[in-house]
């Protein structure tokens, strides 16, 4: 918990928005367990960040854990203001020529397409727990095309968050956002026009559509520093948030 402290008490001073928490650290003081896995180790750590810092702070949830919703709420309760839903889920592979695992540590982190079905389920459990505190949601894991991003807002997400899509394909984003333009579009004809809705939604690209706190100039995780800068938020781009959160709060009523 001291490094968590530690990192988050030196970025304090800087000029970035918000802290990301990535818990799914292990405890080596605890027997090795997990910060993300434990509810009771999680609220800990944001406690303990939440005393050295007034900027918001992100908490990256991890799916390895029984009950996540509880994990979100004590979360919410020791002070972070955002929750980013999910991490990486833990798995393995194995070179059957060599008998051995493929990864030095054994086991390592698996992102992408093939884990989207249970972030979805892991936004939408959140959701319940955060919705009535308002706290916003940063959706993501295996979200590549717009029709992945709406999924994850109805499911619950105030916003998304793309990852390995962008390996591949570094323009994801846009296409991704202008797929979301188009969308709304259509379901609301003659009060968002699509050209010019897509365009603009297009040039705010991946960064606004990343941000559920409005202007922020900058998001810091624990992990790997300066994650993004942004730009301030346009008219255009608020009113397309604005729609983005109907749609949010609609998906939502399904559930």
């Amino acid at each position: 918990i001291e490094d968590y402290v530690e990192v988050t008490r030196r970025f304090d001073a800087s000029p970035i928005d918000a802290i990301e928490l990535n818990i799914s650290c292990p405890n080596i003081k605890e027997g090795g367990v997990q910060f993300g896995n434990s509810p009771d180790m999680s609220a800990r750590v944001v406690e303990a960040c939440r005393r050295v810092t007034k900027k918001p702070l992100i908490t990256k949830l991890s799916p390895n854990q029984t009950d996540i919703r509880e994990n979100a709420r004590r979360c919410i309760e020791a002070g972070s203001d955002a929750l980013a839903v999910i991490n990486t889920v833990m798995g393995m592979a194995i070179d059957v020529k060599t008998r051995k695992p493929v990864i030095g540590n054994v086991q390592g982190g698996l992102s992408g397409p093939a884990i989207k079905p249970i972030a979805l389920l892991k936004v939408m459990q959140v959701a319940e727990v955060a919705r009535p505190h308002n706290v916003p949601i940063i959706g993501q894991g295996g979200i590549c095309s717009a029709d992945d991003a709406l999924e994850f807002i109805i499911a619950g997400a105030t916003t998304v968050g793309v990852g390995t899509a962008l390996f591949y394909e570094p323009l994801a984003c846009r296409k991704i956002n202008a797929g979301i333009a188009e969308y709304l579009a259509e379901r609301h004809p003659g009060v968002w026009p699509a050209d010019s809705g897509a365009r603009a939604w297009a040039r705010c690209a991946a960064a606004e559509m990343h941000s559920g706190f409005g202007a922020l100039r900058g998001t810091c995780t624990m992990n790997c520093g300066l994650r993004i800068r942004l730009r301030e938020v346009s008219p255009a781009l608020q009113h397309n948030l604005d729609r983005i959160s109907e749609l949010w709060n609609e998906g939502l009523d399904r559930f």
